[in-house]
């Protein structure tokens, strides 16, 4: 009988390897690590030149110049460190806005210019940045003689050390009052004089405190201000009246009267000098 012959199979051998990946020489530092020694280091040791830099003024600032320091004069007045007078002078400054709208002619021009601009019936033009920044300018142009007297008599011998920062502030307050005085009607004083139970208290209206003239005056400022403003709007309204009016007339009633009527308001406006007319009656208006 033949042999049986055996067939033996080889398996193929794959010639390709996985290779492992090799662990880092170094292992990367943690995220809190490269925190510590990036941007937070840098940040830290600025906070700590800031800190060093300011209590090193601190420091100087107690040393050589006191922080509060109230003297009694002989003649019972007292004064303050300049510490303490810068302090208040910053203070003060933040009641500027209020000063100027509340005790200038700020009030009743912005109010006149807002009103003309609506019975031009222009919404946006001017501008309201155009139209503080002209009240601002016409404002400081009428308070100019006030200015004068305050610094005239208060603030130069302020610096000049001749008055102290009470007796300037009672200085400087009283062309103030007496504008305000001039501008405000009795029948406002009266008012809030009642109000304030004060009834036969001052012989002399400028005794009235600022607490008192202040509202008198803001409300004879927005009595007279929309006067003015009712004398610009009716030759406006005029026009308006007669467009309306051609337009029914006319059947165009789906037409607005407003967009026929602007072109001629506003050659109106033009044709008398409307801006020069306005800003001169403002000006004459306080009599200064």
């Amino acid at each position: 009988m033949p042999s049986a012959t055996t067939t033996t199979r080889k398996l193929p051998t794959s010639r390709t390897t996985r290779r492992l990946p090799q662990a880092a020489s170094q292992e990367t530092p943690p995220k809190a690590d490269r925190l510590w020694n990036g941007p937070l280091t840098i940040v830290l040791i600025i906070l700590a030149l800031i800190a060093g830099t300011w209590s090193s003024v601190g420091h100087a600032a107690i040393d050589g110049l006191p922080a509060v320091n109230l003297t009694t004069n002989p003649d019972g007045t007292q004064s303050y460190s300049v510490t303490l007078q810068i302090l208040l002078v910053m203070t003060a400054l933040t009641f500027i806005p209020a000063f100027i709208m509340m005790m200038t002619s700020f009030t009743r021009i912005i109010i006149v210019f807002s009103i003309l601009r609506q019975a031009l019936g222009l919404q946006q033009t001017p501008s309201n940045q155009i139209i503080v920044g002209l009240t601002l300018f016409l404002t400081f142009f009428i308070m100019t003689p006030v200015f004068n007297v305050a610094n005239e008599k208060a603030l130069q011998p302020y610096l000049n050390e001749e008055l102290s920062i009470q007796d300037a502030f009672v200085e400087g307050v009283k062309p103030f009052k007496s504008f305000m005085l001039a501008q405000t009607r009795e029948s406002d004083l009266d008012l809030f004089i009642r109000l304030a139970r004060e009834d036969n208290t001052f012989n002399d209206p400028q005794d009235v405190p600022l607490n008192i003239l202040l509202p008198a005056f803001v409300t004879s400022e927005l009595k007279t201000a929309f006067q003015m403003g009712f004398m610009i709007f009716i030759p406006f309204l005029i026009i308006d009246m007669v467009v309306a009016s051609v337009l029914m007339a006319m059947g165009m009633m789906m037409l607005s009267p407003l967009i026929i009527s602007l072109p001629f308001k506003i050659m109106l406006f033009v044709l008398v000098d409307g801006w020069a007319l306005i800003m001169g009656t403002l000006a004459a208006s306080f009599a200064i």
